[in-house]
């Protein structure tokens, strides 16, 4: 049985599965969108709102904190300068994962974690996508085929 606990093992050990998320939450908070598979954009979305709530507190102590979870230096301070104040009035729920469906490579089930109410996000986080390879083959066999005359007697 799994009574409380908490978190998922991603097939990794405890100091692998450390860095990834390090890393991850990292790029999160930088970009405000990452493209990741679904049991990890999962697990990614517990992190970065705990790293957002620590940005909300704003104390050295949460600073520090911040510093020795996050990678880099300007993320941290990204984090408190910028994020906190935007989430300031949000009690939670920071982070929004959405599912973009499967990898062609190894049929992974993908998904886009990004931060809600980031600017630049009306337009649509998911992007454009694009035509199924049989679709594509179909409407290009479509366009280039010669175009067949008027009957004679018209």
């Amino acid at each position: 049985m799994r009574h409380r606990v908490a978190g998922v093992k991603l097939n990794r050990s405890p100091a692998h599965r450390r860095a990834l998320l390090r890393n991850l939450v990292t790029a999160l908070l930088e970009h405000e969108v990452v493209r990741t598979t679904d049991v990890k954009a999962k697990e990614l979305r517990r992190w970065g709102d705990r790293m957002i709530t620590l940005g909300k507190q704003g104390t050295l102590h949460a600073r520090r904190r911040a510093a020795a979870l996050l990678c880099r230096r300007p993320v941290v301070k990204k984090l408190f300068d910028e994020l906190a104040p935007r989430y300031a009035a949000r009690p939670g729920g920071y982070t929004r994962v959405i599912k973009l469906g499967v990898r062609p490579g190894d049929a992974a089930p993908l998904s886009l974690v990004e931060l809600v109410d980031r600017p630049g996000a009306e337009a649509g986080s998911g992007g454009k996508k694009k035509p199924g390879r049989r679709r594509a083959k179909e409407q290009h066999a479509h366009e280039h085929a010669p175009r067949r005359r008027a009957a004679a007697g018209a």
